[in-house]
């Protein structure tokens, strides 16, 4: 229960750190310093990393691709989930887990679609010609949500310890691979990976804290 309480109040403080670096964006040190005279906060650092990094479309093409393959392990536990269901014929007989991780994936696509409505600020580079919103990443959100699930869900899931650690490897590596090559792809400000981190960090954390109270060891 003490290492319960204290993941929730770990996602507590990713949730608060969030909100506070959110409304220090929309106040400190803002300067149109995007296309289409588009604003963006702390400026002085976005544009020193922006300029630092560049811009790399292939690295854009890349991650989005790669940001597929992470979502691609929603349908692989919802299978699972639909197996269970079929053979133990009850809903309430399913994996305590994987109900939890489905509920886990309506919260995050909702975060999603809320900061596509509440927009922040727009990406440094224009797409196609569009202005998009660009905070926080939603490609670092989702890339650390799913992949940080589907470790836990494979320590719950799979008995063969060796191809438990080698796909905690793979999704650990693709994780990390998205969200490095989203800030250097330069279609990010730096305060949008920030941004994409500490909500991620915030909602795992939570994710983690409700299996914990429902006794599901992980």
């Amino acid at each position: 229960m003490r290492r319960t309480n204290q993941t929730w109040r770990s996602a507590g403080v990713f949730f608060l750190l969030f909100i506070v670096f959110t409304l220090l964006l929309r106040f400190v040190d803002v300067q149109a310093i995007g296309p289409q005279g588009s604003s963006v906060g702390f400026a002085s650092i976005n544009s020193f990393v922006h300029k630092l990094t560049g811009v790399h479309m292939n690295w854009y093409e890349i991650t989005d691709k790669l940001g597929y393959l992470a979502l691609a392990t929603a349908p692989v536990f919802a299978f699972v989930g639909i197996l269970q269901l079929v053979q133990r014929k009850s809903l309430l007989k399913v994996d305590k887990s994987i109900l939890v991780l489905g509920a886990f994936y309506v919260v995050v696509l909702v975060a999603y679609a809320l900061f596509e409505l509440l927009i922040v600020n727009y990406r440094p580079v224009l797409i196609d010609g569009i202005l998009e919103a660009s905070y926080p990443s939603s490609h670092t959100m989702m890339s650390v949500c799913f992949m940080s699930a589907a470790i836990t869900e494979c320590k719950l899931l799979l008995k063969n310890q060796t191809v438990c650690r080698i796909l905690q490897i793979l999704c650990t590596v693709l994780m990390v691979v998205i969200v490095v090559g989203r800030l250097i792809s330069g279609v990010h400000w730096f305060t949008d990976i920030v941004g994409g981190l500490l909500i991620s960090s915030a909602l795992v954390l939570a994710y983690l804290s409700v299996l914990r109270s429902l006794r599901v060891k992980h």
